[in-house]
């Protein structure tokens, strides 16, 4: 059984959390955040922290606590550092280009791939094979990053291909005559 729920999240200084009803909306520095707690998660706010508990003692009740506690804490550090996901683009002629919130990406593709960031996530393009991903909210750094990986993921013979930064391919043998 986890104890998740029992660690209390602690605001640190700058961060404001405000409790309406269901909703709880996490502000910072770096921008707002909010998210709508389920039914069965009781919530309270007291001395700069944040404490979770299930408002029964059903498995379903405990569980969504701990949730709801990792996606608080989640937030909090959204708001404060923010999130970043580094991809890696492997592959002769593979490059990619920042202009905006557009990346411009060559695949080696008969056409350009153009991707638009959405709203709350900067890409940045340090070098012609690497992009970085920014955000807030730590579930959109994650798909977008992935969005942009699943335009040419890593394939198993010569492992070009976009993957994440430290990810490792595990390379297959070539078929022998």
């Amino acid at each position: 059984m986890s104890r998740v729920a029992n660690k209390p999240v602690q605001l640190p200084k700058g961060v404001e959390a405000t409790l309406d009803g269901d909703l709880i909306k996490v502000k910072g520095p770096k921008g707002t955040l909010e998210w709508r707690c389920h039914p069965l998660v009781e919530v309270q706010q007291e001395n700069g922290e944040l404490r979770f508990a299930a408002r029964n003692d059903g498995t379903r009740a405990r569980a969504l606590a701990g949730t709801t506690r990792s996606l608080v804490a989640n937030m909090v550090q959204g708001v404060t550092e923010g999130f970043e996901r580094k991809l890696e683009l492997h592959g002769v002629g593979y490059r990619a280009q920042a202009q905006g919130k557009t990346l411009n990406l060559t695949l080696g593709l008969s056409h350009p791939v153009v991707f638009n960031a959405p709203e709350g996530i900067t890409i940045e393009t340090p070098s012609q094979t690497e992009v970085i991903v920014r955000g807030i909210d730590k579930q959109l750094v994650g798909e977008t990053a992935a969005q942009i990986r699943r335009f040419r993921p890593p394939e198993p013979y010569k492992g070009k291909g976009i993957r994440y930064a430290g990810e490792r391919i595990v390379l297959k043998e070539a078929k022998k005559k």
